[in-house]
C-alpha cells in the first residue's frame, strides 16, 4: 500500500472534478479544437495561416516521434485527457495498444465511449498504476503540474517528482523513451505563484522548475532534448480566448456567467505570463538509463 500522505499525491479527484467534471464536455467543445486537445499546440514559426487543429496534430506527432512510439506494441499516456494522443497513436502511427491513465471520470468515460479496440484507459492515480506488460514509450502532456501541491516543502515536492520518474523507468522497456510537456516556473519564484490559478482554476497543483525536473531525473533518465516554446502558448491561449468569446452566449448558457469570466481571466492571465516569461512551456525528450548508478 502506498504510504505517501494524501497531499503528496498531488491534485485529488475532487480538484480535477472542479476543473473538468463540474463544467462538462460541451463547454470545452466551444473553444478547444475538434480533438479536445487541452494543452499547448505546436506552431510553425513562419506559418501565419496555421489553424489550431493542424497545430495540435503537429504537437501530437512531435511527442509521438520523441517517444519513439511509431509502430510500437504498447504506449502509455499519463494524464490522457479526452484521448487525442491515444487516438493518434493507434489511428495514424500504427501502435497496437495505447493505454491512458487519468484521475478524471469524465475523461475515462469519454475514451471508453469511443469503443476503440486498441484503446484502454485506467481511472487511477499514476502512483497506483501497475502495467500488465512494459511499455515501449511514455507520453505525458501537461499532467505533471498536478503531481504536487503548493503546500509541500521543496524536499517533498522533489521526492514526488523523483518517484514519478522512477515509476516511469520501471514501466518502460530497456532503452525506452519518454516525451514530456509541462508548464514550468520561468522568471517567477514559487513563493510568488498566483493564488488565483492554484485556488480557482487548478486547485491542489504546483509547477516545477527546469532545475526540479533535471534533479528529479538524475541517474534515472537522460535529458536528450529540451525546448522552451512559451510563445506557442501565447498563440494557443489567444485562439482559445477568441473562440470562447465568439461562443460566449452559448458558454454562459451552459456553465453560467461566473465560470465564463473565470476562464476568460485565466486565459488572459496565461497569455501575459507566457509572453513575459513568468511561466515557460517545456517540451522534453528523455531516454531511459537502463543501468542507473545509485
Amino acid at each position: 500500500m502506498n504510504t505517501l500522505k494524501t497531499q503528496n499525491r498531488g491534485s485529488s479527484a475532487e480538484a480535477l472534478q472542479h476543473h473538468y467534471c463540474d463544467i462538462g464536455n460541451d463547454f470545452y467543445h466551444l473553444w478547444l479544437d475538434p480533438t479536445l486537445t487541452y494543452s499547448c499546440a505546436l506552431w510553425e514559426k513562419d506559418e501565419a495561416s496555421d489553424d489550431l487543429e493542424t497545430a495540435q496534430m503537429r504537437k501530437l506527432d512531435f511527442h509521438i516521434a520523441q517517444a519513439k512510439a511509431k509502430g510500437a506494441e504498447r504506449v502509455l499516456d499519463v494524464g490522457c485527457g479526452w484521448g487525442s494522443v491515444l487516438r493518434r497513436l493507434v489511428d495514424v502511427h500504427g501502435v497496437e495498444r495505447a493505454v491512458g491513465i487519468t484521475m478524471s471520470e469524465v475523461h475515462s468515460k469519454w475514451i471508453w465511449g469511443l469503443n476503440h479496440p486498441k484503446l484502454e484507459v485506467h481511472l487511477e492515480h499514476w502512483m497506483d498504476h501497475s502495467p500488465v506488460a512494459p511499455y515501449d514509450g511514455i507520453i505525458s502532456l501537461e499532467a505533471f503540474e498536478h503531481f504536487a501541491r503548493l503546500e509541500l516543502s521543496y524536499e517533498e515536492k522533489l521526492g514526488v517528482y523523483r518517484q514519478f520518474f522512477s515509476r516511469c523507468h520501471s514501466w518502460l522497456k530497456a532503452g525506452g523513451w519518454m516525451s514530456l510537456q509541462v508548464i514550468s516556473y520561468g522568471n517567477m519564484r514559487r513563493e510568488d505563484a498566483s493564488e488565483f490559478i492554484f485556488t480557482e482554476v487548478l486547485p491542489e497543483s504546483d509547477l516545477p522548475s527546469i532545475a526540479d525536473i533535471a534533479k528529479a531525473t538524475e541517474r534515472i533518465f537522460e535529458i536528450v532534448e529540451l525546448r522552451n516554446d512559451r510563445k506557442d502558448y501565447v498563440r494557443t491561449c489567444k485562439i482559445w480566448l477568441s473562440k470562447l468569446k465568439a461562443n460566449r452566449a452559448a458558454a454562459v448558457k451552459l456553465v453560467g456567467e461566473e465560470v465564463v469570466k473565470r476562464y476568460e481571466k485565466y486565459l488572459n492571465f496565461s497569455i501575459i505570463c507566457f509572453h513575459v516569461g513568468t511561466t515557460d512551456l517545456l517540451r522534453i525528450a528523455l531516454r531511459r538509463i537502463d543501468n542507473p548508478r545509485q
